[in-house]
């Protein structure tokens, strides 16, 4: 009991950090249901795809009121990301794929997303797509949103990520998009994805269904209460502390494996 309690109050958390900052939060699901409710490496990315896919569709409802979801820039990225989750999901399933391997790749990807947010804003989304999409692919941005969308697609089936980090600076720069509809859009396409991905671990794990829905509906109203508070912190200093976090917990899970 007392770890469930735990594992809900960390659920809070995640969605709070969400709320408060837009970004980051989901990638903290994995390690906690991994390390702190005992589920082993592959379930628990695959119940992590069905709660950053249902916090994210939350997500979208203000952003989608406001405007703030660009539909055409939606519709390109969104299939190759789709495809790219399932097919992430499927690597998964080889018999060479451990548990170990992915959470090795989980906490990589971490220090990554760590990376881009203690960076400074102005150098951060341009480090961010000149990352995942090489320099050339710009003269052809419907090409690399393409491209884009598949690989971080990928990694979201593989490790289950949302990839916040590497849509929304696409978006931006490629997709030429205002940032608020590139974190608008983003949710949108992270709560397609994470579906086809989820679905994608359907034959290879059992869920337990039971946790996966407290645990997303306290994460859904840990957003709901960050995003009342959000205009009330400064948004860029828990971002970089929150990156600092990452950084820990990643260190942590390459430890423990």
């Amino acid at each position: 009991m007392a770890t469930w309690i735990t594992g809900h109050l960390l659920a809070l958390l995640i969605g709070l950090s969400l709320g408060l900052i837009g970004d980051g939060g989901s990638i903290l699901t994995v390690p906690i249901l991994v390390y702190v409710l005992g589920l082993d490496a592959k379930t628990a990315i695959a119940m992590s795809l069905a709660i950053v896919g249902i916090v994210s569709l939350i997500g979208v409802i203000p952003h989608w009121k406001l405007g703030n979801v660009n539909l055409k820039t939606a519709i390109s990225f969104t299939p190759p990301a789709m495809l790219g989750a399932f097919l992430g999901a499927r690597l998964a399933a080889l018999p060479w794929i451990s548990d170990t391997i992915q959470l090795v790749c989980f906490a990589v990807m971490m220090l990554v997303a760590s990376y881009f947010m203690i960076r400074k804003p102005k150098e951060k989304l341009s480090d961010q797509v000149k990352l995942f999409v090489p320099e050339h692919q710009h003269k052809y941005p419907w090409l690399a949103i393409i491209l884009e969308g598949l690989g971080v697609g990928i990694i979201t089936g593989f490790v289950g990520v949302g990839g916040g980090f590497a849509i929304i600076p696409a978006l931006v720069l490629l997709g030429k998009l205002p940032m608020k509809e590139a974190i608008g859009t983003s949710l949108l396409i992270i709560t397609f994805k994470s579906a086809t991905g989820f679905i994608g671990y359907l034959n290879q794990v059992n869920i337990d269904w039971n946790l996966m829905l407290t645990f997303t509906t306290v994460a859904i109203l840990g957003v709901i209460w960050g995003a009342y508070f959000s205009g009330k912190t400064q948004g860029a200093k828990l971002q970089k502390a929150f990156g600092y976090f990452l950084i820990a917990v990643a260190i942590f899970i390459l430890v423990k494996c």
